[in-house]
C-alpha cells in the first residue's frame, strides 16, 4: 500500500536517485535536504514497503505556491503515484489558504503536462530557454482559487 508521508533525511538517498533519473538538471543532495527544514516548504514522499517511490516539493509565499519538483521512480510509473502526490500537495495548499499554485514544465514533457492539466492547471506563458541539459523552453502553468 502506498502512503504519502513527510519526507525525512532517511528518504534522501532514494529521493536523490529518483531525482537524478527523472529531472535534468537534478538538484543536489544538499538542496533537496534543505527543503525538509524550510517552514514554507511542503516536501512529501510516496512510500511503499519503506521505500520512496516518488516525491513532491511545493513552496509557498504569502497566498501563492509553486511546485518545485515532482518525480516518480521510472519503474513505479503508471500506478497513480503522481496523482497521490498532487492530491497531498493540494491538501497542503487548502490548509494554508493559498489562492494559486504555479509550476514550470519542459515543453516536451507531454506526460507531465497531461498530469497537470488533469489537476486543473492551465498554461499561462512560455519561458524561452528556461531549462538546460538540454536547453528547452518551459511552459508556466497555474491553478487558481482553491476552495
Amino acid at each position: 500500500m502506498i502512503r504519502i508521508i513527510a519526507a525525512t533525511e532517511d528518504d534522501m538517498s532514494r529521493i536523490l536517485e529518483i531525482e537524478q533519473e527523472s529531472i535534468s538538471p537534478p538538484w543536489t543532495h544538499g538542496a533537496l535536504l534543505s527543503e525538509i527544514f524550510k517552514d514554507d516548504s511542503f516536501f512529501a514522499a510516496a512510500v511503499e514497503d519503506g521505500k520512496a517511490l516518488g516525491f513532491v516539493i511545493l513552496r509557498h509565499l504569502q497566498d501563492e505556491g509553486e511546485i518545485l519538483q515532482i518525480a516518480v521512480d521510472k519503474a513505479a510509473r503508471q500506478r497513480g503515484i503522481a496523482d497521490l502526490l498532487m492530491t497531498a500537495a493540494f491538501e497542503y495548499v487548502k490548509e494554508n489558504s493559498l489562492k494559486s499554485v504555479f509550476l514550470e514544465v519542459r515543453k516536451s514533457n507531454k506526460a507531465a503536462i497531461c498530469l497537470y492539466e488533469k489537476h486543473g492547471f492551465k498554461s499561462l506563458r512560455q519561458r524561452k530557454d528556461y531549462y538546460s541539459s538540454p536547453t528547452e523552453d518551459a511552459i508556466v502553468m497555474v491553478r487558481s482559487i482553491f476552495e
